[in-house]
């Protein structure tokens, strides 16, 4: 049986995997049981330098990416690993220990630093002692890196304790065919974690397992847990005892398996009187924002700081380009800005964006320049996200404004032009083709003189893919969170309007009045123009949301879940 590398490399990472003559090394990754952010340092540090990477499952194509994009900002990626499937054949099939073994002997024997993905812990459950073992007979070296077992993540994840002071025990089993295991080792009342193989068909293997379980003198009232997608926001877990378990799972009470999320991930089932205390320690299930599909307006790049603080409370953050970030027209305008950089006729460059940062960093690429150009100059950036920007380039900034991120709050903290002080009175003000003059008129009333120069264009950006679009338009989104009047316009111009159940969440007054102007409905507004007021808005709403259903005693529901008939105008 062959693996399938899948295109994500570069040719001399290609040249470089396949070189001969020296020795192979491959590290075994345990990745826990989902959530990236159960990942030990070591592990995200190995998959960030690999140059092949061998996964078990679809979600660890997710999962490298995830690592990736969370280290873009440190200064710089290496290149682009080689990914290469080793746990199912072309046709979908899994592959066998022996074959999975082969797959990543063959990967390190050019003597690429490879890195082998395992679910859950390395050696506790699966392949990886007889994958390791047949690296160590190539001769090739081995490393280890333990990763948090699904049988530890998944109950605390869901709530469930597996020891309390008067239960200090719990046992674990793996369910591949419940004949095969002798029960009435787990008669007793020790609280047992059973793990389901992904993929499997969960009702009738659960349900036989509990039938053995009762046979074996455990109490049909005993209490049960099942969890799908643990430690994703995908995450569901039923809670009901060994005699019902088979008709609540059968009734579809359990997730839907054709959920991406969950059909890569073992189920976890756990047994035991601990499992009534999920009601008081339930913390992940019951975040405020928890399975919330929301759509972010902007590039995953520059969204990246608010998806992290949605994701936080529980959501899934999908972002959608609505502009496209283009260079000028006229070149020669940032040129010659550049070329008076460098010979010294400014005392401060003010950056508005990131993408001005960005556009800045090009143009210095294109000159052979480096960040020692601007010794002797003043730095300002508009916002924290600009600032990190900078920062990555090893600039520090002298002015971050220390109230509103916002041309205005810049403003606010920024020096007037004096004579004695000031040996220049000029600004390099490089930022969009349609960004406002607020900031150049404040900073000439405090005696500057000002070059605003065009350093990049804004368009709207190509419409996203028509699931997507149908997406938007039929309500399966849960919220949008509209961080300027910009993606409202782009937005609706690209995609269409949001469906009237779909909350509405904006950064500002302006945003809100753009989207009121657009026949939306804005349901939650931000205290203050930052991404994380605007994430901490949205979850408030969420939460107040969640208290009301349960104090009327109705189920807790996302917005997507409820169709309203039509979304009332703002009054």
């Amino acid at each position: 049986m062959t693996s399938t590398a899948t295109t994500r490399t570069t040719s001399s990472t290609a040249r470089r995997a396949s070189s001969a003559g020296r020795p192979g090394r491959v590290s075994f990754v345990g990745t826990g049981p989902g959530d990236p952010g159960l990942l030990t340092m070591r592990a995200a540090e190995l998959i960030r330098t690999a140059q092949i990477v061998v996964t078990e499952s679809p979600a660890h194509q997710r999962l490298v990416d995830s690592v990736r994009a969370g280290a873009s900002g440190t200064g710089g990626l290496p290149e682009v690993p080689v990914v290469v499937d080793g746990g199912y054949t072309d046709a979908g099939a899994p592959l066998t220990p022996a074959a999975r073994g082969r797959i990543v002997v063959k990967q390190a024997r050019g003597g690429a630093r490879v890195v082998r993905l395992l679910a859950g812990d390395v050696l506790s459950h699966g392949t990886g002692s007889e994958e390791a073992q047949a690296c160590r007979k190539a001769g090739l070296a081995v490393e280890v890196v333990p990763g948090v077992p699904t049988a530890l993540a998944v109950p605390a994840y869901a709530g469930v304790p597996l020891t309390t002071r008067n239960r200090e025990r719990f046992a674990v089993a793996r369910v591949d065919d419940a004949r095969r295991i002798d029960w009435t080792a787990y008669a007793g009342d020790t609280t047992l974690v059973l793990l389901v193989p992904a993929g499997g068909d969960l009702t009738p293997t659960v349900s036989a397992a509990a039938a053995a379980l009762v046979a074996a003198g455990r109490s049909g009232d005993t209490a049960v847990s099942v969890t799908r997608g643990g430690t994703t926001t995908a995450q569901l877990t039923t809670v009901t005892t060994l005699d019902a378990v088979g008709t609540d799972l059968a009734a579809g009470v359990d997730a839907d398996p054709t959920d991406p999320e969950l059909a890569d991930a073992d189920v976890v089932v756990v047994v035991g009187a601990n499992v009534d205390l999920r009601e008081q320690l339930s913390w992940y299930e019951t975040k405020p924002l928890f399975g919330w599909r929301v759509l972010v307006p902007r590039t995953k790049e520059q969204a990246g700081p608010l998806s992290e603080q949605l994701h936080g409370h529980g959501a899934v953050a999908e972002e959608v380009p609505t502009i496209s970030v283009e260079p000028p027209r006229n070149p020669q305008q940032m040129d010659k800005a550049v070329r008076g950089l460098v010979e010294g006729r400014y005392e401060w460059v003010a950056f508005t964006s990131v993408n001005a940062v960005r556009a800045v960093r090009e143009k210095f690429d294109e000159y052979g320049l480096d960040a020692r150009a601007f010794s002797g100059l003043k730095v300002a950036a508009v916002g924290e996200a600009t600032a990190d920007a900078i920062r990555t380039w090893g600039i520090r900034p002298d002015l971050v404004p220390s109230g509103e991120q916002s041309g205005r709050g810049l403003l606010e903290d920024w020096p007037p032009f004096d004579e004695v002080l000031d040996p220049i009175n000029r600004v390099f003000l490089p930022r969009a083709d349609i960004a406002t003059e607020t900031l150049m008129a404040g900073l000439q009333e405090l005696g500057w003189e000002v070059d605003d120069v065009t350093a990049y264009r804004t368009v709207r950006a190509a419409p996203p893919p028509a699931p997507v679009r149908e997406a938007i338009k039929a309500g399966r989104f849960d919220a949008v969170v509209f961080t300027s009047s910009s993606t409202v316009r782009n937005l609706v111009g690209i995609a269409g309007k949001p469906h009237p159940s779909t909350v509405i969440a904006c950064i500002g007054p302006a945003t809100a009045k753009t989207a009121e102007e657009h026949g939306l409905r804005v349901d939650v507004l931000a205290d203050s123009p930052s991404v994380e007021a605007l994430a901490e808005a949205l979850a408030d709403f969420g939460d107040r949301r969640r208290v009301a259903a349960i104090e009327a005693g109705e189920p807790v529901i996302r917005p997507s879940e409820r169709r309203a008939p039509a979304r009332r105008r703002a009054t």
